[in-house]
């Protein structure tokens, strides 16, 4: 027997292998319990969680929420014309139609739905009696062809091409705000959530698929950020055909591995176990899954087949030594506990700094990880061996133990060598050519996104041609960056204010990646040429107050009710990582030049400013969230082995693989933002499992008194083949992610793949490498 079997058994394990038959029926209760409560779990997502609350940027856009609309999140639709133009009755019919229908979905703000139908969408000309306007669709409209062309010429005049109408005239819009929360229909004293998923499916249901139907002429574009997560969520059904197709995968691998039916059946069911479990507490504490989320039950469902896999292995080779399933179970819980617990907590802690992240979805994917890896160590390293000592190892099992343990193995033999004299610096010299090479090549890894559209879906994905439409039809593109002029009340009119807005409007002008950009100035100039017959010499502000006052009374919707804050609309190409930081690095000079105590140029509003606002918090969390993660781990290292020399073996090869996943998402075009960052995290605290696995079972034979290569040896000989079954097993499990519909997820997967690998081939293939240089067998031997 080995030292590990010879120990006394600790309270730990008498407590739970003398009381099995509780255990069980703990577990089993508890399971009832968490079942019901993760059957309820919905998909679910706000867009406040989805942004950086604690940011500047977005603190002031919340603060002018009320002052002013259609800040952040909106929903446009596109109507176009597949033949002809949009001046023909039944086009202008249908998008009525499409006006009326939107203006009846839940959780539509309703006060600032704009469209041609629109009573405050109006039209100005000057004529030689003065100022003549009106609605762009007249109440004497009717469809015919003088109607028709009556609404050309207010089209022409109402300053809306290339905004609300395509600048071919074969589209136009409908512009629709929505509220986070609005009042419950059947009790107008409750507030509502909007759902995501089901305001999208209205969308397609009663919008697009309705009026594509009814009118085949006309072809339905949709846009926003509600459309955007509602296809994410969309998207889960996928994802959990993945999970089915992983949990298949993996069954067969670990049927080929063990050799035995039954021990199979109770890692992967104990495994799925732990899922429900994490799921149940996620339902309980009021949290859901969203689209980001997801992958945290891959996660812990990985986590527990990685241990589940150590500990059949564990009691497959106790088997052969122990008189009966008990003893074999008691140990192998005896030999890996301490081992996985050390493993298990080590993810936790590297979880947990996640939480130094400030966007609500992360902070919720690393709650509902750290409650998925709690989880785990009740269900794989205490519920499994029960269950085990129970049912037992098949004999077939437990003769190929006995017998791979008995026999020589060629390709451990080889493997070994990694620890040899001649071979280590050698693997430890690639290993700092591979490190050089990725932190040179990282360098190009970018903050933010960097595609058009939405990089969360396929290029080719409805969405993203949908988005590409509206840039290519209209000016004003759904990329908006709001800059706020903030004065004192009833000051927003003055020269002062309004030259400033001008001096922005010119300087974002010209910043490469805008468009355009409009405010109240663009409004009080035309007015002003207008009042001087239509001269381009009076299309200037004017230092007449009186004039200045009367410019911007048509200017509706460009300053709030007391004309305190004014914004600026600033409307950008894209929202590349690039392009923001640029138009903000503009912006934000702009306003500390010109910023004073009767002037405030507050950033930022609109989807671009809270795009910013968001690489800002991850650019700034980043290094942080790694050097926690790094120190968290390297901690719980050191309180395990008490040995820094340990710890570095464990340490290095996930710096490696960090820094190698760096330089593939740079090579991939892979941006780091929200749905990226926490891999980068969550590699590191799954690859930390195999490098404790196997340094501990190396640990225990070079204290026995076996030079570092045996020991190597007997070490791949137990715990390594599991290590690198487990790896490989893994990587398969996320690689079918590669397949999925949102492309987000299929670079999660392509990640997950990498680091798994990556992980299992550094604690392989470095660990041992390191060992020979930083561990001394001798004063190991001398504590044992």
């Amino acid at each position: 027997m080995t030292k590990h079997q010879q120990k006394p058994a600790s309270y730990l394990e008498r407590l739970i292998f003398n009381n099995r038959p509780a255990v069980i029926l703990i577990c089993l209760l508890i399971s009832i319990f968490l079942f019901y409560q993760a059957a309820q779990v919905r998909p679910q997502t706000s867009f406040e969680k989805m942004i950086p609350l604690g940011h500047p940027y977005i603190q002031k856009m919340l603060e002018h929420r009320n002052d002013l609309a259609n800040l952040g999140n909106t929903v446009r639709i596109s109507v176009e014309a597949t033949e002809g133009d949009i001046f023909s009755k039944e086009y202008m019919e249908t998008l009525r139609q499409i006006h009326d229908e939107a203006f009846y979905i839940p959780g539509v703000d309703r006060s600032g739905l704009k469209s041609l139908w629109s009573p405050s969408v109006r039209w100005t000309e000057v004529t030689e009696e003065g100022f003549a306007g009106g609605e762009v669709i007249p109440q004497t409209y009717d469809g015919s062809a003088d109607s028709l062309e009556e609404l050309r010429s207010n089209i022409l005049k109402s300053g809306q091409i290339g905004r609300l109408v395509a600048n071919n005239f074969k589209s136009s819009i409908v512009d629709i705000p929505l509220l986070e929360s609005y009042p419950d229909p059947a009790d107008q004293s409750k507030l509502i959530k909007l759902d995501y998923q089901k305001f999208s499916h209205e969308l397609e249901e009663k919008i697009r698929d309705k009026y594509q139907a009814q009118n085949p002429n006309v072809q339905v574009h949709i846009i926003g950020f509600a459309k955007k997560v509602g296809d994410l969520i969309d998207g889960l059904v996928g994802v959990a055909l993945f999970f089915a197709v992983a949990i298949g995968i993996t069954f067969v691998l670990l049927l080929w591995f063990t050799h035995c039916f039954k021990s199979t059946l109770a890692v992967v069911i104990t495994t799925l176990v732990a899922v429900i479990w994490q799921l149940g507490l996620l339902h309980t504490l009021g949290f859901g899954l969203d689209p980001y989320s997801m992958l945290v039950p891959f996660l812990v469902f990985a986590i527990g087949i990685s241990h589940g896999v150590q500990k059949i292995n564990g009691i497959a080779m106790a088997s052969g030594e122990a008189t009966d399933a008990l003893s074999a179970a008691r140990m192998a819980f005896r030999q890996l506990f301490i081992p996985g617990l050390v493993a298990l907590l080590s993810d936790a802690v590297g979880f947990v700094t996640l939480l130094l992240i400030d966007i609500g979805v992360i902070r919720e994917l690393a709650i509902g990880a750290s409650m998925g890896v709690a989880v785990i160590i009740l269900t794989n390293l205490i519920l499994l061996p029960v269950v085990i000592s129970y049912i037992g190892i098949g004999n077939r099992a437990v003769k190929k133990s006995r017998e791979e343990a008995a026999k020589d193995h060629p390709l451990w033999r080889a493997i070994s060598n990694f620890a040899h004299p001649m071979v280590a610096p050698i693997s430890v010299v690639i290993a700092v050519v591979a490190l050089a090479g990725g932190v040179w090549y990282g360098q190009n890894l970018k903050i933010g996104d960097l595609d058009q559209g939405a990089p969360e879906l396929h290029p080719d994905s409805r969405y993203n041609l949908d988005n590409d439409f509206v840039i290519r039809n209209y000016s004003t593109s759904s990329d908006v960056l709001v800059v706020m002029i903030k004065t004192a009340t009833e000051r927003c009119s003055t020269y002062e204010a309004l030259s400033a807005m001008d001096e922005l409007m010119w300087k974002m002008e010209n910043t490469q990646g805008v468009q355009s950009a409009i405010s109240m100035v663009t409004v009080s100039k035309q007015v002003i040429k207008g009042m001087n017959e239509g001269n381009l010499k009076w299309e200037t502000l004017s230092r007449n107050q009186d004039v200045l006052n009367n410019s911007i009374a048509r200017a509706e919707g460009l300053y709030n009710a007391d004309c305190s804050v004014a914004p600026v609309l600033v409307f950008l190409e894209d929202h590349k990582a690039e392009t923001l930081s640029r138009v903000m690095a503009a912006a934000e000079a702009f306003s500390a030049e010109h910023s004073t105590d009767d002037l405030q140029v507050v950033l930022a509003a609109g989807n671009a400013g809270i795009e910013a606002a968001t690489n800002e918090v991850i650019a700034a969390s980043e290094t942080t969230m790694l050097i926690a993660v790094y120190a968290a781990v390297s901690i719980m290292c050191l309180l395990t082995f008490r040995s820094l020399a340990a710890t570095l073996c464990v340490i290095l090869p996930l710096v490696l693989t960090s820094v190698l996943g760096n330089a593939l998402m740079a090579f991939m075009g892979i941006g780091v933002k929200v749905a990226t960052l926490p891999v980068i995290a969550l590699g590191v605290g799954i690859g930390v499992d195999y490098g404790i696995y196997i340094y501990s079972r190396l640990e225990t034979y070079l204290r026995q008194g076996m030079t570092l290569q045996e020991a190597y040896y007997e070490t791949l000989k137990s715990t390594g083949k599991a290590v690198l079954f487990t790896g490989v097993c893994l990587a398969i499990g996320v690689a079918t992610w590669i397949f999925s519909a949102i492309k987000f997820q299929a670079d999660m997967g392509l990640m997950l793949t990498f680091m798994f690998l990556w992980n299992m081939i550094g604690a392989i293939w470095l660990l041992p490498a390191l060992a020979r240089f930083l561990i001394n067998p001798e004063k190991l031997r001398g504590k044992a």
